[in-house]
């Protein structure tokens, strides 16, 4: 099926999530539903304060997840593993054969929230990417070289020039996917390398440059790591996000902190996008004469990917301002103008509004 357009509606099929971080507790009880009601699946990201880094984990973390799924909805979590200097590639290995991890999660150590167990040297995870390559596992990576002299708006280009270009060399067939893409760079590598690499795009990179972190005052809820580059870099993901190419699909990498943890004196990085994602997506193709190419990036590639089937239901876009929350509160917060979580572009700021999943058929189905 492809999009059907009218002027003030879009259909595609039921689209997926690619990059989602859910936390835990109150806060993964409040979030998780925005995602669910939109998207069929999701890659669920592994970097909790204790990282998901066993089958053990990533099972019960799974159970944790869909316990806040609403009655009626259908929705998969697909769980990734946190690679560690002195991961198991056995318990790699098995836990992709029994269906528990979907992917490996590379974060260099430091390079964001809940990362400081990730790798320190690259070289420790070569057993573990030998073990993925043999096995079929992907690698997801968060590419960024975080050294102590590197500049913060460089470690993309930084680490595909180091770190990724040895990966590749050394591993011809390990599949995989660059995570919440920031730069032309990574838009190249990833088009240099079509038959294993692809790259999620986020919404927040297809509608924000550096300059908007600083517009009008420091805007702590616009930034993310990796952080926004500069507007050529911005230019290059919307055209590569936008082209229909099946190496780029979605992934908002969303990632809910509360207020009060982002407006502080050691602001956290994250962008909390889920209720509002797809109609910042929409705007965007639409903005660059493309919706004709939205069901690809949103439904299409990103399953043919990971080698997983189609949506067989759809959803509607239409354009009528969103209705999703300002903020969004966890139950038993004390504060809610300080617990809540600010939602990107929300309070009807998105002119489009997503409507269903529906069966095929057209009949109802959550």
């Amino acid at each position: 099926m492809s999009v059907q357009n009218t002027p003030d509606t879009i259909t595609l099929r039921r689209p997926d999530d690619w990059h989602v971080h859910f936390r835990d507790g109150a806060i993964m009880a409040a979030v998780v539903p925005w995602t669910a009601r939109v998207f069929g699946r999701a890659i669920v990201m592994p970097n909790l304060p204790e990282p998901i880094t066993t089958i053990a984990a990533a099972a019960a973390y799974r159970d944790r997840i869909l316990a806040y799924v609403p009655d009626g909805v259908s929705f998969t979590p697909l769980m990734t593993a946190y690679l560690t200097d002195d991961m198991d590639p056995q318990e790699i290995v098995r836990g992709h054969a029994e269906g528990v991890f979907t992917a490996v999660k590379l974060y260099p150590a430091g390079a964001t929230t809940n990362s400081s167990k990730g790798v320190t040297n690259i070289r420790n995870a070569w057993p573990v990417f030998e073990a993925m390559q043999r096995a079929g596992v992907p690698l997801l990576v968060h590419g960024e070289d975080v050294g102590p002299d590197v500049d913060v708006f460089d470690r993309e280009a930084v680490f595909i020039g180091t770190t990724l270009v040895d990966i590749l060399r050394d591993f011809p067939s390990l599949r995989i996917v660059f995570e919440h893409a920031t730069t032309a760079d990574a838009v190249q590598v990833v088009r240099d390398n079509p038959d294993r690499m692809a790259a999620t795009i986020t919404t927040h990179h297809l509608m924000l440059n550096r300059t908007d972190l600083f517009r009008g005052g420091l805007r702590p809820h616009h930034y993310c790591l990796p952080v926004a580059k500069r507007e050529k870099h911005r230019l290059a993901l919307r055209e590569a996000a936008t082209s229909g190419e099946a190496q780029f699909f979605l992934g908002t990498d969303t990632a809910p902190h509360p207020v009060r943890d982002k407006e502080s004196d050691c602001g956290c990085a994250g962008v909390f996008n889920a209720p509002t994602a797809m109609g910042c997506y929409a705007e965007v193709f639409e903005d660059e004469g493309a919706l004709d190419n939205l069901e690809a990036f949103a439904s299409l590639n990103g399953p043919r990917f990971y080698g997983l089937p189609i949506a067989d239901q759809v959803v509607m876009l239409r354009r009528t301002p969103d209705d999703a929350p300002h903020h969004v509160v966890p139950d038993g917060a004390e504060s809610p103008e300080m617990d809540g979580i600010k939602v990107f572009r929300g309070g009807g700021e998105t002119r489009w509004r997503v409507e269903g999943p529906t069966a095929l058929d057209g009949g109802s189905s959550a």
